[in-house]
């Protein structure tokens, strides 16, 4: 059973994904269709970002699961045999 602490982390990570993902959704899909002097573009970023950081993110993620398949399979790895 999940404890009191877990369970504050798991929804403090979902709600950390809506957010995320509402803001990104916003900045993407709407933002193009608002006037360009609106106030609603001074809360985001310019636009070129929002392919950059994506981006960013995903080279980091291959990095990540890459250097954890190599540690795993360095643990993992058998001696050779001396005969």
């Amino acid at each position: 059973m999940a404890t009191g602490v877990d369970q504050a982390v798991g929804m403090s990570l979902v709600v950390f994904s809506l957010v995320l993902f509402t803001y990104y959704s916003v900045w993407v899909i709407v933002l193009p269709f608002v006037a360009r002097d609106h106030v609603l573009h001074n809360y985001f970023l310019p636009r070129e970002y929002s392919v950059i950081l994506p981006g960013v993110a995903a080279i980091i993620v291959l990095i990540c699961i890459g250097a954890f398949a190599a540690i795993v399979l360095w643990k993992n790895r058998k001696p050779k045999k001396m005969d």
